[in-house]
């Protein structure tokens, strides 16, 4: 589950990660109290206005801006609240900003020259340890660092049974070149934010910029978690940081129905049981010259209730040209899974794309002869050549 940085900021807080102070708003009107506020407890002298979504380079996008006086905070926020703000990852629709960040400025002038940072708290799927990833080169796109400067980047595993010593986090400041105040802060910070990771569940922590002021404190600038799903049942409390309207709308639905779904931009949409065949699905629907407009895993159950819903979202998209569904019955029997699909194919009503289906393993055969006395306008298939050729054949035409 993706939060906003304002959420993710106050997970850090309750576990001792420094972060600027800062306070949510959603009204323009709100601005100049909420930085009057923040100076008040701060002393700051500036303001970041950033915009609330779930999506980076906001700032290339026109959505985080430095007010320097207390008219330039409400000027900020007004232009802010309600754009549609476009970057590299929202994709050319962008995403309307309903909420902004008012945050104390932490770019000021001191003893010595400030210093951006990058840091994140991942899991290392290749050995199954925690890795701890950081950079000097903070505030720009790590993608980047990596292609162009890969020794500027460096790696600290985590073992997973004896957690993360003092001398890991203290090789951590020394490697971005941190001394005396600085030095200490930057171990704190490593320290807290490796436990942070492990109490929230998180599969990702991304601190960029991971910022060091000119008087030697150390701040996370901006904050990006990411919340492990699978974990969720041990936060109750975390279901009220969910945005759905920052959510895709299909794969909102499809959580309802408890259906693992992602949305893609083929022109085939997929319904299987399984993710290992789902995936096999996609493949063969690229082979067949076609293209995959879903993920669609629909358990090891495929009850008419879970086949119908998966109709439903699917043929909410407009490029699906044809729908494979495609069975496996181990745990199911095949001729359960049709009677399925005949049900939901009723309830759901007109259908006007093609729809193949591909039954194999237990009952396959009996499967098959109910999708094809039912009077509906269904194909069945056996194997899944026969399955990818129907396919290729309703795309081409």
């Amino acid at each position: 589950m993706n939060i906003h940085e304002y959420q993710a900021k106050e997970l850090l807080r309750t576990h001792g990660v420094p972060v600027p102070e800062g306070i949510m708003i959603d009204d323009a009107a709100q601005a100049r109290q909420a930085a009057q506020s923040i100076q008040e407890n701060t002393r700051a002298q500036t303001w970041a206005v950033k915009a609330q979504i779930h999506a980076g380079g906001r700032g290339k996008g026109g959505g985080v801006k430095i007010a320097k006086n207390l008219d330039q905070v409400s000027e900020h926020a007004s232009n802010i609240l309600g754009m549609n703000l476009v970057t590299h990852q929202t994709g050319k629709q962008g995403k309307k900003v309903h909420r902004v960040l008012i945050e104390q400025g932490i770019y000021y002038a001191g003893e010595s020259e400030p210093a951006e940072f990058y840091m994140s708290v991942l899991l290392n799927r290749d050995t199954g340890t925690n890795v701890i990833m950081y950079s000097t080169q903070g505030g720009v796109d790590i993608e980047r660092v990596a292609e162009e400067t890969p020794h500027l980047i460096f790696r600290e595993q985590v073992d997973s049974a004896l957690g993360l010593h003092p001398y890991q986090a203290r090789r951590i400041a020394f490697n971005l070149g941190l001394k005396g105040e600085a030095f200490k802060g930057m171990v704190k910070f490593v320290m807290r934010l490796y436990q942070a990771y492990l109490k929230t569940d998180a599969s990702l922590m991304e601190i960029n910029p991971l910022f060091k002021t000119s008087d030697n404190r150390i701040f996370a600038a901006d904050a990006k978690i990411n919340l492990d799903d699978n974990a969720l049942y041990r936060h109750k409390d975390y279901e009220t940081l969910r945005d759905t309207s920052e959510e895709d709308p299909f794969e909102y639905e499809a959580s309802a129905h408890n259906l693992n779904f992602i949305k893609l931009d083929g022109n085939v949409g997929c319904m299987v049981n399984g993710a290992g065949l789902a995936m096999a699905t996609m493949d063969i629907i690229k082979l067949s010259g076609g293209h995959p407009a879903n993920f669609l895993d629909v358990g090891g159950s495929a009850s008419p209730e879970t086949v119908e819903a998966g109709f439903r979202i699917i043929l909410k998209d407009t490029n699906v040209k044809a729908i494979l569904i495609n069975i496996f019955g181990g745990i199911v029997r095949c001729d359960r899974v049709a009677q399925g699909v005949v049900e939901a194919y009723k309830a759901v009503g007109e259908i006007n794309v093609p729809v193949i289906v591909r039954l194999q393993g237990t009952n396959a055969e009996q499967g098959k002869q109910l999708i094809d006395e039912s009077g509906l306008k269904v194909e069945s298939a056996i194997s899944l050549q026969e399955a990818a050729n129907l396919v290729q054949s309703y795309i081409q035409r």
